[in-house]
């Protein structure tokens, strides 16, 4: 079996189980979520395993924290804060990856860069600051997180404005928004539809960000 086969295959194993959990998700059936969230991303980091010959460190380290995160949010009552906690450690993980793609940059530019990213999350934060209660701190922490990952992906951009260093921009751009959806769904107005579009827009911007890597 050819390395091309390979790939194609766990590619295929991926979308079923993509379509699956999403329609777990849409039909609100937990049984069968809990069976295929968590193998979001385990198919998707074999599909990244078999597209390259020497694995980033960083991304599959992100990858494993997210399947953690995916775990504990199956039970978001008694689990949210270690979820949060997995995806908080995934952010650093893939901060610390673009990081070794950068150049060193101006004060300046960092800022200029992190300024969208900052105010999303302000604006977040304003909805939902009197529902947080203890969580208050947890969330700002995770808001700087998601914050310097974008800050990052847009510096990369910045810096070189290949398709790779494109699909990683928009990977974070996704993640940011399905995480600032998560907050607004559990903490401002939880609306059935957004559960749906929250998966959809993870499950895309991790699939980005695992395609960025390979193309690097």
């Amino acid at each position: 079996m050819t390395k091309q086969i390979k790939i194609t295959i766990a590619s295929i194993i991926f979308l079923l189980v993509v379509i699956i959990d999403v329609y777990a998700v849409i039909i609100q059936d937990k049984s069968l979520e809990m069976i295929f969230k968590p193998l979001l991303m385990t198919t998707l980091v074999i599909v990244y395993l078999l597209s390259v010959k020497k694995p980033n460190f960083w991304l599959v380290s992100a990858l494993f924290f997210s399947f953690w995160g995916d775990v504990f949010l199956l039970d978001k009552t008694n689990y949210f804060v270690f979820g949060l906690a997995s995806f908080l450690i995934a952010h650093v993980l893939y901060i610390k990856m673009i990081s070794k793609f950068l150049a060193k940059k101006s004060i300046v530019k960092i800022l200029k860069a992190a300024v969208i990213f900052v105010l999303l999350f302000l604006g977040v934060l304003y909805l939902i600051k009197d529902n947080l209660g203890e969580m208050l701190v947890p969330v700002i922490i995770y808001g700087i997180a998601i914050s310097g990952f974008g800050t990052c992906a847009l510096l990369n951009y910045q810096q070189e404005k290949s398709l790779a260093n494109l699909w990683l921009l928009l990977g974070a751009i996704l993640f940011i928004v399905s995480d600032s959806l998560i907050a607004l769904n559990n903490f401002y107005s939880p609306i059935y539809f957004l559960d749906f579009l929250i998966v959809v827009l993870y499950i895309v911007s991790q699939y980005f960000i695992c395609k960025a890597l390979i193309l690097k």
